[in-house]
């Protein structure tokens, strides 16, 4: 790993950073900081105390715009790296510090919802403000944010639009890109840049999505302003089918799709998969989820159109009843991540997953690829107690494939990445990108999937070279991250 390209050390770091914020939000506590070398990505080494390095110099916690240009413009006339971050729930290293004396710059403390504005249908936040919370606050008011990844009772605003995320019910309402409408940025040199807040505009390149989807490679979020929509849940309904193939499952999504319907809630799940969910009533079958909602004519249209999908394939129907009670228990909180770190100190096992996205006419050839791949090359397959695959995310064109993988972990914990994620993870993406897929979905690049990052982009590469080049000249922007380290 890459050693600090700053003159300063660790002491005149800390030293900068409490002049700029204050000793009450300047962190630099052993423990703390081993904890921000990390991510999801090193659950299983972090739940056993192992963490390797490098480490930040420390943990700062900005309260607005104007904190964290300070912070940024100390950081870049000094050559320090940069990790911003703020509600902790990435899973693909785009969080860990490559470079020793890394500031991580946390703006969860940034947490003020500034308007909710239901004539215009948006809401403005600042950038750790938990999606949770502002979802509450507009449902009090008979709105949503129509954004629901499983993260959602931890996930805050600039952590989401980093990345990209995406939600439960994107096949209605969309990714975060379709439901950012403006956004505050602040650049490494601590210039802040504003997209204002309009409907549409034809005013050159839509420059939104040069700050979405960056992973604090280019620039820090701040504020979002998003679109809002009305809830009106009395109108949801859900439907489960179990289907005999996989393919057909998926080909009954792409029915409804390219028909112009839009179940917010459109999966198929492996019998592999299924099992993890559905056990007690998937029979060892491919379960399909569907569920329909909006305004009531809208939300009966969808649902007609699903029972009429399926009333031409052989299938058996399930309770609707059941696919409700499973939707209501899918998100995980702080205390799913606690129990699961205990099980992990308790049971050398594991489970992880990868997400891509492919045509229509690829997706049944990349699932078979996968599993075969997996099954005879991979390694340590023996170890695998679970295999498969879902697909949640659908779009005229196409969808996304999910792959999920269970582990028994055979070697010592520091390996664990090394002997199971890292090749898994590795296979998944060379045949997305080997059948003109996406290598990644909805997670983010982070920094373990970096290697594949010009074939994913080919001749279009230099667009985002140049980008960083103009944007991070210094590259004090979360090395590593989206841009493999050596470029």
């Amino acid at each position: 790993m890459p050693e600090s390209r700053s003159p300063l050390s660790t002491a005149q770091i800390v030293d900068g950073l409490t002049r700029i914020l204050g000793a009450e939000r300047v962190v630099t506590d052993d423990a703390a900081l081993r904890d921000a070398s990390v991510d999801r990505f090193k659950k299983y080494t972090a739940a056993h105390g192992i963490f390797d390095g490098p480490f930040p110099s420390a943990i700062v916690y900005p309260r607005s715009t104007e904190d964290v240009a300070a912070v940024l413009r100390f950081a870049n006339d000094n050559l320090i790296a940069v990790v911003p971050r703020t509600g902790r729930t990435a899973t693909e290293g785009g969080l860990e510090t490559v470079v020793a004396d890394s500031i991580v710059l946390d703006a969860s403390r940034m947490d003020t919802i500034l308007a909710v504005d239901p004539v215009n249908m948006m809401a403005t936040v600042q950038c750790g403000v938990p999606l949770q919370r502002l979802e509450d606050v507009l449902r009090e008011e008979g709105l949503t944010t129509g954004h629901s990844p499983q993260s959602k009772p931890l996930a805050q605003y600039g952590g989401l639009t980093a990345t990209r995320s995406i939600g439960q019910f994107s096949t209605l309402y969309g990714g975060i890109e379709d439901m950012i409408v403006g956004l505050e940025a602040v650049l490494a040199d601590g210039t802040v840049t504003r997209i204002k807040n309009v409907p549409r505009r034809a005013a050159g390149p839509d420059i939104r999505h040069i700050v979405v989807g960056n992973e604090g490679a280019l620039c820090v979020i701040t504020e979002v302003t998003i679109k809002v929509f009305r809830y009106q849940p009395e109108n949801t309904r859900f439907f489960g089918f179990l289907v005999d193939d996989f393919g057909a499952g998926v080909d009954a999504l792409r029915e409804l799709i390219t028909s112009g319907y839009r179940p917010s809630v459109c999966r198929v799940y492996s019998p592999e998969d299924a099992g993890q969910h559905f056990a007690h009533f998937s029979e060892g079958k491919n379960v399909v989820v569907l569920t329909a909602e909006g305004p009531k004519p809208l939300a009966d249209a969808t649902a007609a159109a699903i029972e009429q999908v399926f009333d031409g394939r052989p299938h058996v129907r399930v309770d609707d009843a059941l696919i409700e009670q499973w939707f209501a228990k899918l998100n995980w909180d702080q205390t799913a991540i606690d129990r699961e770190r205990r099980e992990m100190q308790e049971r050398p096992h594991l489970g992880y997953t990868t997400e891509v996205s492919v045509d229509w006419s690829r997706t049944n050839e990349l699932y078979d690829a996968v599993m075969h791949r997996i099954r005879t090359e991979f390694p340590r397959a023996a170890d695998l107690t679970m295999l498969g695959a879902h697909s949640s995310h659908s779009y005229q064109t196409g969808t996304n494939l999910y792959f999920v993988y269970d582990y028994d972990i055979h070697c010592e914990p520091r390996q664990e990445i090394v002997e199971y994620h890292e090749p898994l993870n590795g296979i998944i993406v060379e045949e997305a990108l080997r059948l003109g897929g996406s290598m990644v979905h909805h997670h983010g690049i982070g920094k373990y999937r970096t290697p594949w990052t010009q074939q994913e982009h080919g001749s279009a590469y230099v667009l985002l070279e140049r980008l960083k080049q103009a944007l991070d000249p210094n590259g004090i922007m979360n090395p590593g991250t989206i841009f493999p380290l050596e470029a």
